[in-house]
């Protein structure tokens, strides 16, 4: 099967909370929604957010414990320069910083932030990851070495 990724869903606990702070907060806008989903069109992919106890019958799981678990995003940007502009645009916006601009040993940069119900966020400028002027990942370079 070939690799692709057309729709990545994010489970809600308060779906009209998560989705305001991803428009108003974030400045993202809805491709498509009603009252019980949200999809938001990002580079490549739609990110979908549904309600988490409906995600997870769809998905036939348990919405608690070790069966049905939130999972971390990144976004990946061209320079150290755009991860400090969103970096100071959320900070100043009141969004909870989990790990400030860090600058790895193999290079680039990167910031973890939370929406409010605690999915995890990267904003990143990997030196191994290609991207193009629209945001789009274009690959990865080898990293077997470090």
């Amino acid at each position: 099967m070939e690799q692709r990724l057309s729709v990545l869903m994010l489970a809600a606990d308060d779906l009209p909370a998560l989705r305001d702070f991803y428009t108003h907060v974030l400045g993202w806008e809805i491709e498509a929604a009603n009252q019980d989903i949200a999809f938001f069109k990002l580079n490549g992919i739609l990110l979908g957010m549904f309600g988490r106890e409906d995600l997870a019958k769809f998905n036939n799981r348990d919405p608690e414990g070790s069966g049905f678990r939130p999972f971390n995003m990144a976004l990946m940007v061209n320079s150290q320069a755009e991860v400090e502009s969103i970096y100071s645009e959320l900070s100043g916006k009141g969004v909870e910083i989990v790990q400030p601009i860090t600058e790895p040993d193999f290079g680039g940069c990167y910031f973890l932030f939370a929406d409010p119900e605690g999915n995890i966020w990267e904003i990143s400028n990997n030196p191994f990851i290609s991207v193009d002027q629209s945001g789009n990942v274009l690959g990865h370079q080898p990293i077997a070495h470090l």
